[in-house]
């Protein structure tokens, strides 16, 4: 139930983006490698959750078809109001979500059987989580570049933390290993990017209170 609402307020927080982005009808200086990341994951997670793969795990696999669903919705968006450079670069990474996403489901289907099936969907799905939850890693150069965290939210730091903690105790729990190691890494790099972005907001504001300080003294010199 933890990892549930904690995905939500993922997902629901990327709502704040995409209406910014319809609203402006411009991706701006978002990073569209997120949510193609984001939505391989889920149709892996939630594939390796389906019965006939790892039994005992409809949770994981109900919960991720929702995520599929709602990260498509947000990849189509982005590809609608991309520039062209940022619209084909979305577009090839869709292409490859959907070519790995069906190499691992036919394999699956139709090569291996019983522990190797799972075994394989596990290793697919382990692989492609910690690869989502490195992507926002391509944000803090934009950070650095504009010295400016807006790209880099800490809430939304401060919920893939959550969300990877919650699904982290949830594999522990379960003692399914596919599920504890990519969110427990998944926990880690959260508390990083929450942490980065909370020191780089602080030096920001300290830094615009200094350039105001400083501008507030020159005008009174002048003035006197």
């Amino acid at each position: 139930m933890a990892g549930e609402i904690s995905d939500r307020f993922v997902t629901t927080y990327d709502l704040i983006t995409f209406r910014r982005i319809i609203k402006s009808r411009s991706t701006e200086d978002f990073s569209g490698v997120p949510y193609p990341m984001t939505m391989l994951n889920c149709l892996l997670s939630a594939w390796y959750g389906l019965p006939f793969v790892s039994p005992n795990n409809i949770l994981v696999s109900t919960i991720n078809f929702t995520g599929a669903a709602i990260e498509t919705v947000y990849v189509l968006v982005f590809i609608a109001f991309a520039h062209k450079k940022e619209r084909l670069k979305t577009l090839g990474m869709l292409a490859f979500v959907l070519v790995v996403f069906s190499t691992v489901a036919l394999v699956s289907v139709f090569a291996l059987h019983g522990h190797a099936r799972k075994i394989f969907c596990g290793f697919a799905a382990t692989i492609f989580s910690i690869c989502m939850y490195a992507s926002p890693l391509t944000i803090i150069r934009l950070v650095i570049k504009t010295k400016s965290v807006e790209f880099m939210p800490f809430f939304l730091s401060l919920f893939v933390f959550l969300c990877g903690t919650s699904w982290f105790i949830f594999g522990l729990l379960g003692k399914d290993p596919f599920v504890a190691v990519p969110n427990g890494f998944g926990s880690g790099l959260g508390t990083l990017q929450a942490n980065d972005g909370a020191k780089k907001k602080s030096a920001m504001v300290a830094a615009n209170a200094a350039e105001i300080a400083e501008c507030n003294g020159g005008n009174a010199a002048a003035i006197a």
